[in-house]
């Protein structure tokens, strides 16, 4: 009994905050939860960010669900990257049961289902709000680092945004980009050595062949027009809840570059775009990357270390990053540095290397006298999590084994005739899904190319037939010309003698 007591005066000592809360559970003690022992969750932290980790089927999505529900009501917008297509559920009102209400009756709360407001959001054909950018937008440092440029390629890449700056090309889609890269290499290329610089063409072949494979994961959907404004996101609907933004992209579990670029893209301009706030009572957005691994298993170093850093940056804009995944050392260990709040589900030791993985993962997480947290983390139930936080003094609070509340939204996915009555209704839509294809560097520099063939072939015309025998004659009369044709006839008479047996004997050579 006293140590249970104990118990409850830590948690409510440890997750007692003034600002404004929302309850997430109670927490447990030796499998049975403990009445008083409340754990709130402290909006005025939720900027440092946060991990929500376990196996399949331990709960992951219904929590960051209900974490997202409470933020709706505290009026602060949340972005969900919806990767296994289960989340659009929260735009309608759950049905209660039997076991949600026994539930409920333990954690000491009213089950009352709810809708929120929602916007579904894409990155492809699919129904939703279309999210696009241009590549000027990417600018030439962030597009190398997504390609994986070495230092020189980068350097051409720089020369190309300023090239097309300069005569103004606008860039807005890929084939764009491809174009210019094109005209520099070929047609236009002594003109931009003149301005800007020599380029090989080994460079330039091989930043063309790092876009294709881009393409070829389907980026072409991404880059364009009409250009996403991150500020549409951070809307609050007429009754003052946090609209929660659903952007739908199961299609996009098998190309992580495309997922990895858009990913780097949306955070670097919530960054560029977002004033300094400093320190604020609840967060201006929040965004829960599920299937997380994904940013990080094709990503170069160049790439890790720019996630890095707009994490490390982002936080004094207001902006929280939840990231949520199944095996916690998905995440690296420079990001996982930078993320406050840890929400630990179930994890499975089938194998060696799982049980190693959960070592790891338990030395993560402050010491208590409570629990032997490399055991119980094999242990928690569905619903159940290990939870530590920041206080407001940016203290971790002490570990606690929680039973989650359950969300109020529906557990389970949109029919399509809700889908297609939810993306009816919405303003965004009308804004972003139309087709723009606005005048550009590729048509531009097409213009221009068809206009030289034109005016080559005008000339061409005008020239008398004399003057083309001369030249024609002047060309064949040309010593190098003439020294060149010796040259080859000599080499194939040496092929042939060769051939025959009859070539004399031959003599290494000096390169120099």
């Amino acid at each position: 009994m006293e140590q249970k007591q104990q118990f409850v005066e830590a948690i409510q000592s440890g997750y007692n905050f003034s600002g404004d809360k929302m309850k997430i559970g109670r927490a447990m003690l030796d499998g049975e939860v403990a009445e008083e022992a409340d754990v709130f969750l402290p909006f005025k932290t939720m900027n440092r960010h946060g991990l929500i980790a376990g196996a399949t089927g331990t709960g992951k999505t219904k929590t960051l669900q209900m974490i997202s529900e409470g933020l709706s009501d505290a009026s602060v917008p949340v972005l969900l990257l919806d990767i296994k297509g289960d989340l659009s559920g929260i735009a309608m009102p759950g049905t209660t049961n039997p076991k949600l209400e026994e539930r409920a009756k333990m954690l000491g709360i009213e089950y009352q289902p709810e809708n929120f407001p929602v916007e579904l959001f894409t990155l492809s054909n699919e129904k939703g709000v279309r999210l696009r950018a241009t590549v000027s937008e990417f600018g030439p440092v962030l597009l190398s680092r997504i390609l994986g440029l070495n230092d020189t390629q980068a350097g051409v890449m720089a020369m190309i945004f300023k090239y097309c700056d300069d005569n103004k090309l606008p860039l807005l889609d890929l084939k764009d980009f491809i174009k210019v890269l094109q005209f520099a290499g070929e047609e236009g290329k002594a003109g931009f050595e003149k301005s800007y610089g020599r380029i090989s063409t080994t460079t330039t072949g091989t930043i063309l062949r790092k876009v294709i494979e881009l393409q070829q994961q389907g980026a072409d959907m991404f880059f364009g027009e009409k250009s996403f404004e991150v500020e549409d996101l951070m809307r609050i609907n007429n009754e003052g809840k946090g609209m929660i933004n659903v952007l739908r992209v199961t299609d996009l579990q098998n190309r992580p570059k495309l997922f990895s670029t858009f990913m780097l893209q949306l955070l670097a301009e919530l960054y560029a775009v977002s004033p300094e706030e400093g320190d604020m009572d609840k967060p201006k957005l929040v965004m829960f990357i599920d299937e997380a691994h994904l940013i990080f298993q094709e990503a170069s170093s160049a790439l890790l270390q720019q996630i890095e850093t707009v994490v490390k940056l982002i936080r004094s804009k207001g902006i929280g990053i939840f990231f949520v995944t199944q095996n916690p050392m998905d995440v690296p260990a420079s990001v996982l540095g930078q993320l406050g709040m840890k929400i630990q589900h179930a994890l499975r030791a089938f194998t060696a290397v799982d049980r190693k993985v959960i070592k790891q993962t338990s030395e993560n997480y402050p010491d208590t006298k409570f629990y032997k947290t490399d055991e119980l983390i094999t242990q928690l139930g569905i619903g159940e999590a290990l939870i530590t936080m920041l206080n407001e003094k940016g203290i971790p609070t002490p570990l606690a084994h929680v039973m989650l509340n359950p969300p109020r939204t529906r557990m389970d996915v949109l029919s399509a005739v809700e889908v297609d009555s939810l993306v009816a209704g919405s303003k965004l839509a009308s804004k972003y899904n139309q087709e723009i294809d606005s005048q550009s560097a590729y048509e531009i520099l097409n213009a221009k190319l068809e206009q030289a063939a034109e005016q080559t072939a005008e000339a061409q015309k005008n020239i008398p037939e004399s003057s083309k025998a001369e030249k024609e004659e002047s060309f064949f009369d040309n010593p190098i010309v003439r020294s060149a044709g010796r040259t080859a006839a000599t080499i194939i008479t040496r092929s042939l003698l060769g051939a025959l047996g009859l070539g004399g004997r031959s003599r290494r050579k000096s390169i120099w």
